[in-house]
């Protein structure tokens, strides 16, 4: 199974200015391209920080995704940040200036080709429905962090990305509470070690009190999984399932 860490950069969300909504949408893709996302970190506009976690993420991880950091500003570090961390210069990609000066014209203005600028060394993957690429140095894919282009982005990881078969996952949302449902959960863990078995409380819901979920790469293995689950629910409970 592939890997991958996400690494999100950014005073505004450090700060609680503004709410971060990436690491949900690229849990989905990544999910659909069987790559399990296995870290989550959240770091400020530090060259220094920037620099010390994404090359040591590159190294644990088979992909790693960077949200934020990307435009023209004063604390847009991330490109600058990672040419240094492996030792690489700053360079202008040509496309991406044609582009630029293509899409702002006479408004063009130094400020504007800033968002031409990559480590040298880096890539371009492009897909049909949008002339803007994204940019891959190595195995980190830089995204930009306003949610907006960050979804636009996402397209192209995954049109791109080379995963393997997506997870499975079935559910059933029961009323009873997780103390009552621990015995039978125990049980399915123990029987079924290679299905991820989650369990999940709700709060003041009329529908349901506990999600369970069963996710794996094997289809077989999580439907026995869940059928074993659902086979020990007592009889008439209310129950739904997915």
């Amino acid at each position: 199974m592939q890997t991958a860490a996400a690494l999100i950069i950014g005073n505004e969300i450090l700060g609680g200015k503004i709410q971060e909504a990436n690491v949900f949408e690229l849990a989905h893709v990544l999910r659909r391209r069987g790559v399990d996302l296995a870290r989550v970190l959240i770091i400020p506009d530090a060259p220094s920080v920037i620099a010390a976690d994404v090359v040591s993420l590159s190294k644990d991880f088979d992909h790693v995704f960077t949200s934020g950091g990307v435009g023209p500003t004063h604390d847009d570090v991330t490109m600058a940040s990672i040419a240094n961390a492996f030792g690489v210069e700053i360079v202008r990609e040509p496309r991406l200036e044609k582009l630029l000066r293509h899409h702002y014209g006479e408004a063009l203005n130094e400020n504007h080709l800033l968002l031409a600028n990559v480590p040298a060394g880096a890539r371009q993957h492009y897909i049909d429905q949008s002339p803007w690429p994204l940019t891959i140095f190595r195995n980190i894919w830089i995204l930009p962090g306003v949610p907006e282009i960050f979804r636009m982005k996402l397209e192209i990881v995954e049109a791109h990305l080379e995963g393997h078969a997506p997870f499975v996952s079935r559910a059933v949302f029961t009323k009873l509470d997780e103390a009552e449902l621990k015995p039978m959960l125990d049980t399915i863990v123990a029987r079924h070690p290679n299905v991820d078995v989650g369990s999940y409380p709700r709060w003041k819901d009329p529908k349901y009190e506990t999600k369970i979920t069963f996710d794996g790469k094997d289809a077989d293995a999580v439907e026995r999984a869940f059928e074993d689950f659902h086979g020990q629910l007592p009889d008439g409970e209310p129950q739904w399932t997915e």
